[in-house]
C-alpha cells in the first residue's frame, strides 16, 4: 500500500498524457505532454506550431495555466499522503477504500480533460479564416482520430502509468491482507 501511494508522486516528475498530431506537413509529428500543472511541447515549439495552425479553424490558444494546474498537485499530494497513512495504519477496509476514491477521482479528471478537450475543439471563433459548418476537431480522449488531414493521437505517458500502478497496489495490497487474515482466522480455529 506505501509503495503504490509513493507511486502517484511520479507525476510531480514525469507527464501523465500526450496528444500527437500527424499530418504530411509534419513528418516528424508535432504535440504536446500534459502534467500536473503544465503543458509542455513534445518537441521544440510544437505548441508554437499548433497553436498557428489551430487559429486557421477558429480554436484557441492551448493554455499556460488552467485551474486544474493549480488543483491536481494538491490532490495528488494529499492522495499520496493520505495513502501512506493507511499503509501504517494497516487496515485492509481502508486500502479499499483509498482504491475506490481514487477510481473515483481518476474518473473524474478524464471526464474534466474530456470537457477541456470537448470546449477546445467545438468552441470556435466564428471570424476564422477557415469554417466547415458541422466540423469539430476535439481529439480523442484516448486513441486515434482523423481530423481532416490530421491524425490525432492520444495517450497515456508514463506518469499515468505509475498512477494506474499505485492504485492497483492498494487494491492488491486489500487481497493480500484479506488472504492474511483469512489464514489467521484458520490457525486459531485449529
Amino acid at each position: 500500500m506505501i509503495t503504490g501511494a509513493f507511486f502517484l508522486l511520479a507525476l510531480f516528475v514525469l507527464p501523465m498524457w500526450n496528444i500527437t498530431l500527424e499530418a504530411p506537413q509534419y513528418p516528424d509529428s508535432i504535440g504536446m505532454d500534459i502534467w500536473i500543472n503544465k503543458i509542455t511541447d513534445h518537441n521544440p515549439n510544437d505548441i508554437k506550431n499548433i497553436n498557428l495552425m489551430n487559429h486557421y479553424v477558429g480554436m484557441k490558444p492551448i493554455p499556460e495555466h488552467m485551474r486544474e494546474f493549480e488543483i491536481f498537485p494538491w490532490v495528488i499530494g494529499v492522495m499520496s499522503f493520505i495513502g501512506v497513512a493507511i499503509g501504517f495504519i494497516g487496515k485492509k477496509n481502508l486500502y479499499l477504500a483509498w482504491f475506490i476514491v481514487m477510481i473515483i477521482l481518476g474518473a473524474a479528471g478524464m471526464y474534466d480533460f474530456y470537457l477541456w478537450e470537448y470546449d477546445y475543439g467545438h468552441n470556435l471563433d466564428p471570424t476564422a479564416a477557415i469554417k466547415i459548418p458541422g466540423q469539430g476537431y476535439q481529439p480523442p480522449l484516448i486513441g486515434r482520430k482523423e481530423i481532416l488531414n490530421f491524425t490525432a493521437i492520444s495517450r497515456p505517458m508514463s506518469g499515468a502509468y505509475f498512477l494506474f500502478a499505485g492504485i492497483l497496489m492498494s487494491l492488491f495490497a486489500y487481497f493480500i491482507s484479506k488472504g492474511e487474515e483469512l489464514k489467521y482466522e484458520k490457525e486459531e480455529a485449529i
